[in-house]
């Protein structure tokens, strides 16, 4: 009992450094230097510029109570309360930071990149510990629920666009829009790399004359497993074992050192594995994003 409100504490810890950096990054580099803001964020941008007095924290709060009520039903008790917290948490820190210090405009371009940067890593750890910041980061946590296949950073570009774009018009500047787009890319880039990119894992396929001693160097040097395929030369005709390992990106050194020792001649080949599932890896979860 005490090991699960631990890692409570804890997953909470981590989101509200996370909505932190999110608020920091809109005060910092999106709000002051006028860059188009997509998501609820963006709509609060368009209205605080219509009516200066509105909050956009407080704006975000009231935006975002419609599609809470939405997804009550399709993300379930736990999700909603973590992701209620996040939005309120990140909507108090952007209030908090504009009361607390006005941030002078920096170039755009740099702006737009760590923006960027700041907003998909803090997004990404938000939706590490189950939980959304509210807006379309709860739209797309919505959408790959039918929509499992694309990354969550793809999802949420998507639904930031049309955000972005009305953003743009707003402010009556294509520049705005521009500098949003370069950083809804970067965002989503990065996003993606926190969810899914901190796990990388590599799958090497090995041609060799020696595969046990291979397999058993690998074993040896690597502590990993290796799978024999069955192969055919297509000149020679000659038959051939194909091992297929998969490892850590960390392990490709001493891999090839290992491959290499056995065996100088050695056709590797080495390719990039969006997610490994299983011994060694980490374990498959029902609710994977």
């Amino acid at each position: 009992m005490q090991s699960k409100a631990l890692k409570g504490v804890i997953a909470y810890g981590w989101i509200t450094l996370a909505s932190l950096m999110y608020a920091l990054a809109f005060c910092w580099c999106y709000q002051p230097t006028g860059i188009a803001f997509g998501g609820i964020t963006g709509v609060a941008q368009i209205i605080n510029f219509i009516f200066p007095a509105a909050p956009i924290g407080v704006l975000v709060i009231l935006l975002n109570v419609p599609l809470f009520l939405l997804g009550w039903k399709l993300i379930g008790g736990g999700l909603l309360v973590s992701s209620l917290y996040a939005m309120a948490v990140s909507s108090v820190f952007i209030d908090l930071i504009n009361m607390l210090y006005t941030f002078q405009p920096m170039e755009s371009i740099l702006a737009a990149i760590f923006g960027g940067l700041m907003m998909g890593a803090s997004l990404g750890v938000v939706f590490q510990q189950g939980a959304t910041t509210g807006g379309t980061d709860l739209i797309a946590r919505l959408l790959k629920l039918k929509l499992n296949w694309l990354p969550m950073g793809r999802l949420l570009l998507i639904a930031d666009l049309v955000v972005i774009v009305a953003v743009a018009v707003t402010f009556r500047t294509l520049n705005a829009a521009l500098y949003g787009l370069v950083g809804l890319y970067i965002s989503s880039v990065a996003m993606d790399k926190v969810l899914y990119g901190l796990d990388n894992a590599k799958v090497a396929y090995i041609i060799s004359d020696y595969p046990r001693e291979i397999i058993d160097a690998i074993d040896r040097e690597l502590d990993r497993g290796a799978t024999i395929l069955h192969g055919e030369g297509s000149y020679t005709g000659a038959q051939k074992q194909v091992l297929l390992v998969a490892f850590k990106q960390r392990q490709i050194v001493p891999l090839k050192r290992a491959v290499k020792e056995c065996d100088p001649a050695a056709f590797l080949i080495v390719c990039d594995a969006h997610e490994v599932l299983g011994d060694g890896f980490r374990e498959y979860r029902k609710d994977d994003i």
